[in-house]
């Protein structure tokens, strides 16, 4: 089924996706890293962009998101605001920045919030850094949540295996997600677990449940650029729908600009001064 994309070009705001979901319309959230792309898929109409961690996996080539430092989120946050105008932007707070005590945790958002002017900030967990939330939130910072598979807490899962299966697991992940809801977050992202458990969260929560790997029963979906477009040929999970070939097209580009130089027929007689 074909549903129009707005054309609303007010600026995309934390009040604006609750009413969103209010209303039962689907927030459309992608990762943005630098200038050039954030300003397409803005200008495409993407409600919010997430300038992720993931940048230390796609853009500098890390196994993980652990090695991205603040310095390194804060570059490529100032990159995407210069570019966007309409969508409501997140910053992902880095490993390390939140987790080791709150006055670290609110220090690393002030400076995130202030030197790239984004919108927002995103944080991985629930109960355990309940500290952190709570002071960065007390500073009138807005803060998206984020439960399931957690990429920062790799190293303790083991696997990037589906979370939340087993009924422990599950019933704390349900609680995280009240809590997080209570204590103010606006937003809730659910990563790899299962579609019922997401759609009971969702249902269960007045802030918008934004999912990826988690089935269609929530309030929107994210994904990875670089992995819907087709750019990240090495990564296929099953909840990735792809809908370009981007790495393809490039290549094809690429080679004939090679060949074009290696021939001498670039630049012609029309390409030249």
């Amino acid at each position: 089924m074909s549903v129009a994309i707005s054309e609303d070009n007010r600026k995309v705001t934390t009040h604006r996706l609750f009413e969103m979901k209010q209303r039962g319309e689907k927030i459309s959230m992608l990762t943005a890293y630098d200038y050039s792309m954030a300003q397409i898929i803005d200008r495409a109409g993407m409600d919010v962009i997430l300038v992720g961690d993931s940048a230390s996996n796609v853009m500098a080539g890390n196994v993980t998101t652990l090695p991205i430092t603040l310095d390194q989120m804060i570059y490529h946050g100032k990159s995407v605001m210069k570019a966007v105008k309409r969508a409501l932007v997140v910053v992902d707070l880095p490993f390390g920045t939140y987790q080791g005590n709150s006055k670290e945790a609110l220090a690393s958002a002030i400076r995130v919030m202030k030197e790239t002017h984004a919108d927002c900030i995103k944080m991985e967990g629930g109960s355990e850094i309940k500290e952190s939330i709570q002071r960065i939130l007390c500073a009138g910072i807005p803060i998206m949540g984020h439960l399931g598979l957690t990429p920062q807490s790799i190293n303790k899962f083991g696997t990037y295996a589906v979370r939340a299966r087993e009924e422990e697991e599950a019933r704390k992940l349900l609680e995280d997600a009240h809590l997080l809801e209570e204590w103010g977050c606006f937003a809730l992202v659910l990563e790899k677990i299962p579609a019922a458990l997401a759609s009971q969260v969702a249902s269960e929560l007045k802030i918008p449940v934004i999912g990826i790997g988690a089935g269609g029963g929530v309030d929107g979906q994210v994904l990875v650029m670089h992995d819907m477009l087709g750019i990240n040929q090495d990564f296929s999970p099953r909840f990735l729908r792809r809908y370009a070939n981007l790495y393809e097209e490039m290549t094809k580009a690429l080679h004939a600009y090679i060949e074009d130089v290696k021939a001498g027929d670039f630049p012609n007689e029309n390409e030249q001064y």
